[in-house]
């Protein structure tokens, strides 16, 4: 890998961008070594993943402007379904991605990390779709998870103005969970992710799954898919020992994912 180093501490995988000479932009490079690096997370021993930026500007600063130039109509949908293929791995990869946002996360930066389960970030951290401003649009998905995680009216407000936001905004729209100090980010999303990570995986996996696909569709068949994906819970090892513990008023001994 050129651009994307992968890490395991425990149950918790760590994916970094690590082109920071270029703010972490991204290019077809970038994409594919992204989708082979979450391809090979192993879901056996994985629980948690955290995606980040290399450096301290930047967690994504966007798509790379200077590929996209002189791309036709036809090149342009191509890069795009590119990268929206990508981003909806992350958004329906088994277990909960956390993005910690490190500085900018523009265009396909802030595309990426929405994404992702949950956001957090440092007090660095600047927002944005940026394209109109370019003679673009956002590409990656940012028409739709904007005004989905931070209603119409505000999605429509900073992508027709191409306004950036920081960190603040951010987190009073809630477009980011919470804000930290930079030197504090990462430990902040290695708690997070340590946290979830010792919940039972298979229920985890299927609240992640009942939340994005209940999204898409009226209650009355939200609410079907949590019944099944509640039931599928049951007569599981995690399920047992879970509620057995409960009963006992003991600890959880192990949470083994089956």
């Amino acid at each position: 890998m050129e651009y994307i180093t992968y890490e395991a501490e425990g149950q918790i995988g760590i994916i970094t961008i690590n082109r920071p000479k270029a703010l972490n932009a991204l290019n077809s490079t970038v994409l594919d070594e992204l989708d082979k690096t979450l391809d090979g997370v192993d879901l056996e021993s994985i629980r948690c993943l955290i995606l980040t930026g290399a450096g301290e500007k930047s967690f994504v600063a966007g798509a790379d402007i200077g590929e996209m130039s002189s791309l036709t109509k036809a090149e342009g949908e191509a890069f795009g379904k590119k990268g929206n293929d990508v981003f909806r791995k992350i958004e329906t990869f088994p277990i909960p991605v956390i993005a910690a946002v490190n500085g900018f996360a523009l265009g396909g930066g802030c595309e990426i990390s929405m994404s992702c389960d949950i956001r957090i970030c440092s007090e660095n951290a600047v927002f944005g779709q940026p394209e109109a401003g370019l003679g673009i649009t956002p590409g990656f998905g940012g028409t739709q998870r904007l005004a989905r995680i931070v209603g119409t009216g505000k999605a429509k407000e900073m992508i027709y103005g191409a306004r950036n936001i920081k960190a603040e905004e951010a987190y009073r729209i809630g477009l980011v969970n919470n804000v930290y100090p930079a030197d504090e980010l990462m430990a902040a999303a290695k708690k997070l992710a340590t946290t979830i990570a010792r919940n039972a995986p298979i229920a985890v996996r299927n609240c992640k799954r009942a939340i994005n696909e209940g999204m898409q569709v009226d209650m009355d068949q939200a609410i079907a898919i949590e019944e099944k994906l509640f039931g599928d819970c049951f007569e599981s090892h995690d399920q047992r020992e879970g509620m057995a513990a409960f009963l006992e008023k003991r600890k959880v001994e192990a949470f083994l994912n089956k």
